[in-house]
């Protein structure tokens, strides 16, 4: 259990935490969640003692061990692989490393051999024999493959690199596991296995991730960083985001009864805990959400920006997008090939690949940056397009426009003051903070500003490419909202699983040989054997 009792965190006049007391049980998942810059992080570093608090404590069960999801990618690049998993028992390591001291000794004295032997015990007692083929299994769970077992770290790329410190933490199941965003750089696959993992998982789990769907699978309560204090939520992400939603409505309807208002949270509540049987933490969560006290559901204080595309211009005729045998290669390596499909109207697509780089540069071709590729692509004549590119650098580096002057260049018509300043009070910019330089915005600033100006430009086709880097949930649920919401024509390529699945109606995977094209929802997609064969079929023809 941990224990956090008054605990304040001030850096000179900015208070990121004030007077917090809660209490993490073992059994429990607690997905942590706030804005961008709310401290989330640093909150998960105060419990690992990586940051000192201003005030106040943490105190833990004694004996408890703690892994911690290290974001030092180069912390470990002159040790092997199996080792670097191994070093997550910290204790365990240390027996290790000088139970074999002791051995590699020429001059072995009888002291040495009476502290061999206990250390020996104690290595047996932490099932020290089996560490190493328990690290090689949890390796090749995450993806990474046997011959890079005794690799060095540093010969591995990025995210195998992340999946070697993931498995560090997980290794010797420690009572009280910390994760920083666990899912980034893990394929579907991946993910999957550690959702199955962690749902399982019996220790004290504080997970911070913007993966709605990895937070509703993994999480039995919600920790929300909201105006520097922290409170706890029985329940999944989803539930926290719908009930608070419900809280918010009824406090704005002051005329309703309070018996009507009590009626209306414990249904919402009934139906929620009948839904939780679907979810892997199905038993645990259930029981709590039959516990709740309607007091605990309380609106939340976040704001949401206004992410809505359907400000449509001209209409889209029934001629949308063809591609003819479209192929990119990239130094020698095909990233696509032989990519032939027809958009009809009103579809929502996502563009998937088990490559980043060729859905990236899949875009690149259709929107016409990139005009080295084979084959042909063609739209009609009435298609508008306004898209999202994985990269924004070029929009905003070298100008030093206030961000009023910014986005007027990208209307269509209106200039005044007043009408620009409306698109970006939606994306919450308000007051002084719309004379703010453009060059000197955040990464989820620019992408609020990007979706400003592409609701400015009133298309009926919308591409969007990995559109939810950079931005805190508030913006991902906006964002999967309005484009649920949008009338017109949508493609467009995601990591979040819960943004796939809920705007979706068609699956597109490009591969090296050719696609694979279906009219389905992505859990229907992911789950399909047919769809696994085709794969299998295509992946072995490169």
């Amino acid at each position: 259990m941990i224990t956090v009792s008054n605990l304040t965190l001030r850096y000179g006049k900015r208070t990121l935490f004030e007077d917090v007391n809660l209490k993490f049980t073992r059994g429990n998942c607690y997905g942590i969640i706030g804005a961008n810059g709310a401290g989330k992080s640093t909150f998960l570093k105060i419990l690992s003692k990586e940051v000192d608090p201003t005030t106040g404590s943490v105190s833990f069960t004694p004996g408890e061990r703690m892994a911690v999801l290290k974001q030092n990618h180069y912390e470990f690049d002159e040790f092997p692989v199996i080792e670097t998993v191994l070093m997550g028992h910290k204790e365990m390591y240390a027996v290790m490393k000088e139970k074999d001291a002791i051995y590699l000794k020429e001059d072995f004295s009888d002291a040495d051999g009476e502290r061999a032997g206990e250390l020996e015990n104690l290595f047996a007692e932490m099932d020290g024999w089996n560490a190493e083929s328990n690290a090689a299994t949890l390796l090749s769970n995450l993806g990474i493959k046997e011959d890079l077992h005794y690799k060095l770290v540093k010969e591995l790329d990025g995210k195998q690199k992340v999946r070697v410190l993931l498995a560090q933490a997980l290794f010797g199941n420690p009572d009280i596991l910390l994760l920083d965003e666990p899912t980034n750089d893990l394929d579907i696959n991946t993910v999957s296995w550690l959702e199955d993992f962690l749902a399982g998982y019996e220790a004290t789990v504080l997970v911070v991730s913007h993966d709605r769907h990895f937070l509703d699978s993994v999480c039995t309560h919600v920790v929300d960083i909201d105006y520097s204090k922290m409170t706890i939520y029985t329940g999944n992400y989803t539930f926290w985001y719908e009930s608070s939603q419900l809280a918010a409505k009824q406090r704005a309807d002051q005329n309703k009864k309070m018996e009507d208002r009590v009626k209306e949270l414990q249904e919402f509540i009934r139906r929620f805990s009948a839904n939780a049987s679907k979810s892997k933490q199905a038993t645990s969560r259930k029981k709590a959400l039959d516990k709740i006290n309607l007091d605990e559901i309380q609106p939340s204080n976040r704001k949401y920006p206004g992410i809505i595309f359907n400000n449509l211009g001209r209409d889209a005729g029934d001629q949308i997008l063809q591609t003819e045998t479209l192929g990119k290669t990239v130094n020698g390596e095909v990233l696509f090939k032989d990519v032939s499909f027809m958009v009809n109207k009103g579809d929502k697509i996502a563009i998937i690949s088990q490559n980043s780089l060729a859905t990236s540069a899949f875009y690149e071709v259709i929107t016409g940056r990139d005009t080295d590729f084979n084959g042909n692509f063609k739209w009609g004549v009435t298609i508008n397009i306004a898209d999202i590119p994985i990269e924004n650098a070029e929009y905003f580096e070298g100008k030093n426009d206030n961000l009023i002057d910014w986005l007027r260049e990208y209307s269509p018509g209106e200039k005044d003051d007043q009408f620009i300043r409306g698109f970006l009070g939606r994306m919450l910019f308000s007051g002084e903070e719309v004379l703010k330089k453009c060059s000197v915005l955040s990464g989820g600033e620019k992408m609020r500003c990007m979706f400003s100006r592409m609701m400015l430009q009133q298309a009926n086709v919308l591409l969007f490419d990995e559109p939810t880097n950079h931005l805190d949930l508030e913006s991902i649920t906006a964002l999967n909202n309005g484009m649920k919401d949008f009338r017109g024509t949508v493609l467009f390529t995601s990591r979040d699983h819960e943004l796939v699945e809920t705007v979706a109606n068609r699956i597109i995977e490009i591969t090296p040989a050719g696609t694979i094209d279906k009219l389905m929802s992505y859990d229907e997609y992911i789950n399909s054997e047919a769809v696994k064969k085709q794969r299998e079929e295509l992946y072995a023809a490169v």
